[in-house]
């Protein structure tokens, strides 16, 4: 179900040229309270023009305009429908094929680089800027103003009549004034409005599901104890009734220590109609003996669906499974071409088997992780509720690295309740997006009460960012990690060494597996 782009006149379409930063693109839009949707480069014109786009975006990438393989599109057509900006790949790409020049440059520049405005668009005659480029744009089409130049008086900024060009990434926080160029390119040189609240989501989202279903029909809320799906489940609750939404919550033996409990307690005082159900013992027989990340998500995603079918049977008719899917979640299994290259498989994208015979309902869909919990609060959630870290629907299955087993999940429940009490503790869970802890395959030799020991590894993990797309390792003061470090090594018997996770995304992913 499409909630918005049907029906909004005022959005802007990033076409995806393999960047890793166009998910920030489309975040930073939507920061400035406009509608923005990402979609591959490959889109036919027919459908991008169906989707009334005021503005468009050209992303960067990571190729070279003049590669045979290079991802391209004939962009007279593009100009045609709306003003256009081009992010690096995407303004070389404009000078290659409307007379301009781009070259391979042995002066390749990445990192911050001063840029120098002549004809400044946020009223700084300089600023810092966020470089990532091997191709310099030495040429510009007739009729092009360059009016910014880089510190080593490369072309890094132009403008024309309908394209604004810029060869950094406003996109990223180490760009000065980055917000500021992309509110020029949106409201100044595109003439748009805002259109995009909390308040206007809910309303769009309540009006949808209205006219969508019918008032006899039921929907099946699987909740997984998260943020997502709670604001889901009180979502649904709150603009279909109580009678309508029956909420289910899965003990797969996966979950974090006392979390089944506290979960049901939790959504139960939110007024939902909840069910908890115990399957710990048939997800981890199912589990048993497997070690591949991805045959863990896959086993863990068919019996969720086999556990689901089972209370459908007892609850009586149901139409619709309701889930958290999230943009970021559909976005990361889908490559820019639109061909799968999956980076991991997300349990709740991709629909369901033909045989649940249900439909899937998905409200949040093409929000990101913090306009959720903006729309909890609009429905006055619980704070605590709507900030608690994000866990993923495997669980700790895939924060148990190898094979599986009930005395491993019980060390890794006791330890990682330590680590989040001890944030908790110390004032920082909440400066803090994600943190987990990885118990590993790995033993080590350490020592404990006068004599030697074999135990294993425990690696913590803690990322700041603001939707999960990149993150940044955490910065914790070292007396913190060691007074952590003691007590999980102090209290939780068979664990002799921890060790801190100091990886970004990208290069990695937040959750080990």
């Amino acid at each position: 179900m499409k909630l918005f782009t049907d029906s909004l006149k005022e959005s802007v379409v990033v076409l995806d040229f393999g960047s890793q930063f166009t998910q920030l693109i489309a975040r930073r839009l939507r920061e400035l309270d406009v509608y923005s949707e990402i979609v591959p480069f490959s889109i036919s014109l027919e459908e991008l023009k169906s989707k009334n786009p005021r503005a468009i975006i050209l992303s960067g990438g990571p190729h070279s305009v003049y590669e045979d393989l290079s991802p391209k599109r004939d962009l007279k057509p593009i100009l045609e429908i709306a003003p256009v900006l081009g992010i690096c790949y995407g303004m070389q790409l404009y000078c290659h094929q409307m007379g301009g020049e781009v070259k391979p440059t042995t002066e390749r520049e990445y990192g911050l680089s001063s840029i120098t405005w002549s004809n400044s668009l946020t009223g700084d005659s300089k600023t810092d800027a966020w470089m990532s480029h091997g191709d310099l744009v030495t040429g510009v089409p007739e009729g092009t103003e360059v009016i910014g130049t880089s510190e080593n008086d490369h072309i890094a900024a132009i403008k024309s009549d309908g394209f604004l060009g810029l060869q950094f990434h406003p996109e990223v926080m180490h760009t000065e004034k980055g917000k500021e160029l992309l509110s020029y390119f949106v409201f100044g040189f595109a003439k748009l409005e805002t259109n995009w609240s909390s308040g206007e989501v809910y309303h769009r989202i309540e009006e949808k599901l209205k006219n969508a279903l019918k008032p006899s029909d039921k929907i099946l809320c699987a909740l997984s104890g998260g943020v997502d799906s709670a604001v889901v489940a009180v979502l649904l609750t709150k603009i279909l009734g109580k009678e309508s939404v029956k909420c289910v919550f899965v003990d797969t033996g996966l979950l974090r220590k006392g979390e089944y409990e506290e979960v049901l307690e939790s959504m139960t005082s939110l007024g939902l109609d909840i069910k908890g159900v115990n399957e710990s013992e048939l997800f981890l027989s199912r589990l048993s003996g497997v070690s591949d990340p991805e045959k863990k998500r896959k086993i863990i995603g068919h019996t969720f669906i086999d556990v689901f079918k089972q209370e459908i049977e007892k609850l009586g008719e149901i139409q619709f499974l309701a889930q958290g899917t999230l943009y970021p979640d559909v976005i990361e299994s889908v490559s820019p071409n639109g061909q799968s290259v999956t980076i991991k498989s997300h349990h709740n994208v991709g629909g369901l088997p033909e045989n649940l015979d249900l439909d899937l309902l998905e409200p949040v869909r093409e929000l990101f992780k913090d306009e959720v919990r903006g729309l909890g609060r609009f429905m006055e959630m619980p704070e605590n509720t709507l900030m608690r870290h994000p866990f993923p629907g495997p669980g700790l299955a895939i924060r148990l690295l190898g094979e599986i087993s009930k005395d491993d999940i019980q060390l890794l429940q006791e330890a990682d309740s330590i680590y989040i009490q001890a944030l908790k503790d110390e004032g920082i869970y909440d400066e803090i997006w994600q943190a987990f802890s990885v118990l590993l395959p790995v033993y080590s030799v350490g020592v404990q009460g006068d004599g030697r020991s074999y135990e294993k590894v425990l690696a913590l993990r803690a990322v700041t960012s603001l939707d999960g797309m990149t993150a940044d390792w955490y910065d914790f003061n070292h007396e913190t990690l060691k007074r952590i470090s003691n007590k999980i090594t102090n209290k939780v018997k068979g664990i002799n060494r921890v060790v801190y996770d100091v990886t970004s995304k990208p290069p990695g992913t937040i959750e080990w597996e």
